[in-house]
């Protein structure tokens, strides 16, 4: 008996709890899309799309363009090392 009533109170807490949560929840998201849309926000987050197309976008390019060319002078090095091992190989394996 005691399991079926604690089973009763928290299936009844669940479901009360769960109205509540439901309805803050949607306070909460009203709230935060009339913060989201508001001038002062709105100004703040043009703000940052500009700083970031004008300073952080060619920074970045920058530094993959670097960081592209240094992997492909490695794959260049690696590539002529596999060349002239093979080419001793192949020397060594016909010499033989």
């Amino acid at each position: 008996m005691a399991k079926l009533t604690f089973i009763a109170g928290a299936a009844a807490g669940y479901v009360l709890g769960t109205r509540a949560g439901r309805e803050r929840y949607a306070q909460i998201k009203a709230g935060s899309g009339q913060l989201w849309r508001s001038q002062p926000v709105q100004r703040q987050v043009a703000s940052a799309r500009h700083v970031a197309k004008t300073r952080v976008a060619p920074a970045a390019l920058d530094a993959v363009s670097t960081a592209a060319t240094a992997a492909g002078d490695r794959l260049r090095e690696g590539a002529g090392r596999i060349s002239a091992d093979s080419e001793r190989d192949v020397r060594s394996s016909v010499e033989r």
